[in-house]
């Protein structure tokens, strides 16, 4: 019944995106709609590790960030087919996941947080030090579209739809995973590690497996940037971008895989908001403002709607009814 629900709620969702672009002509609103689901698949892969594992990770646009320059080396530099290079990208950031995310997963809590903190800055110092491979903070030009064929998505409309194929193969994958054995392990293991390991759970393999998937969806995520953009550069992957996916996933609701792509949305909304608004505020506005935009908003979340806001939402909703 639960299964059932949701690949209808999954042929909604789909069907809803598909119509975006008929309707909406504005070439930045849809190139907005792509960042939403850019965003939303990183998101996802952190829902489930933070909120059905309970695996602290903020250093996660490191991985964002290897799909990405992964993606851009192998075509610009060796000519690979993008398609083949994307696929490289995943199964390269996967498998230091799965490397590096074997002796840090054995930290708990505040420690676990730092570590994958400092793993998102030594990738960061990589991008931007490692010139002659990276381009360094200039960047990495040049990197070709993706194509079919004939068919390239080579405009906003033709990769918002593939952007949202993404998203919505995504939502499948974590939504069959969650609804699962494994997915009553991770809950466990979110409850009480010892308590898990006493019922049989095998807590050190699923802490890997859930923390490399989140990494793969990462870099799946990075590898859409880089050939949407056609360029990368440092910037986009550093310690900002990590706690900006962190409130995403926080908006949407941790718990909650169908919260993902509304945090996503929220959050990247609010980020065009502040871009636009602060230069008329303030002559000398920066990024910075957003990171505080972030704080406040992560503050008011934890406060009024911990559970999120999707299901904060509808908690309101159901009790206003009840009132009624």
């Amino acid at each position: 019944m639960r299964r059932r629900k949701d690949l209808l709620a999954l042929g909604a969702l789909a069907l809803g995106v598909g119509c975006v672009p008929l309707i909406v002509e504005s070439q930045y609103q849809l190139s907005v709609g792509v960042f939403i689901a850019i965003h939303a698949v990183v998101t996802i892969g952190l829902c489930l590790l933070m909120g059905y594992a309970g695996q602290i990770s903020l250093g996660h646009a490191a991985f964002y960030g290897l799909g990405a320059y992964t993606s851009g080396l192998l075509t610009t530099k060796f000519g690979v087919d993008p398609w083949l290079a994307m696929a490289a990208a995943i199964g390269l950031t996967g498998a230091i996941a799965y490397a590096f995310g074997g002796p840090i997963l054995r930290l708990r809590g505040h420690y676990l947080a730092m570590a994958t903190l400092a793993f998102g800055i030594i990738v960061y110092l990589a991008f931007v030090e490692f010139k002659d491979f990276t381009g360094g903070p200039s960047g990495l030009p040049g990197i070709p579209r993706l194509a079919i064929g004939g068919f390239a998505f080579d405009n906003d409309a033709k990769f918002f739809y593939l952007a949202w194929a993404a998203v919505v193969a995504a939502l499948l994958v974590s939504l069959n995973l969650v609804n699962s054995r494994v997915g009553r392990a991770f809950r466990a293991i979110h409850g009480s590690e010892v308590a898990a390991e006493t019922l049989g759970v095998d807590t050190a393999r699923l802490k890997l497996k859930v923390f490399t998937l989140s990494a793969v969806y990462a870099a799946l995520a990075g590898s859409l940037y880089a050939h949407y953009l056609t360029f990368v550069s440092p910037a986009p992957f550093g310690f900002i971008a990590s706690v900006e996916f962190v409130v995403m996933a926080a908006v949407g609701g941790l718990a909650s895989i169908w919260g993902a792509p509304f945090g996503a949305a929220a959050v990247t909304l609010l980020t065009e908001a502040i871009r636009d608004l602060m230069p008329r505020v303030f002559a000398y506005a920066s990024g910075e403002h957003e990171v505080i935009a972030y704080g406040l908003l992560l503050i008011l979340i934890m406060i009024f709607m911990p559970e999120g806001l999707t299901a904060g939402t509808l908690r309101l909703v159901r009790r206003a009814r009840g009132a009624a």
